[in-house]
């Protein structure tokens, strides 16, 4: 499945890099930025990044999983991913609500 048009990367190619993350340091906080410095990439118009940081999650739940990692610190480690995940969409959210509040500026002014 293709995760990002812009650079043309499937989603095993991403689990790939991930999976080799992770046998350098099991418990890295993985984000898409190393994810796509890993494959000599750079994020373009970085939609992908929800996806990619699901992929992210799903990955390593998985990776620790094979690995027989305690239910203990496997759910610790996958709920810090998920509020990180989450502080960043409402982070994008209150960007592009600012964004979208000087656009409306500047056509109210302009009229």
């Amino acid at each position: 499945m293709l995760v990002c048009s812009c650079n043309v990367i499937t989603k095993s190619e991403i689990e790939q890099v991930i999976t080799e993350l992770l046998d350098e340091d099991c418990w890295r906080l993985i984000v898409p930025v190393q994810v796509y410095h890993a494959m000599s990439k750079r994020g373009k118009c970085c939609g992908c990044f929800p996806n990619v940081v699901g992929i992210i999650v799903e990955t390593t739940e998985a990776y620790h999983r094979q690995m027989e990692t305690s239910e203990a610190e496997l759910f610790d480690f996958i709920e810090a991913l998920k509020q990180k995940h989450h502080q960043c969409e409402t982070a994008r959210a209150i960007a592009r609500q600012r964004m979208n509040s000087r656009s409306d500026l500047r056509k109210t002014s302009a009229a």
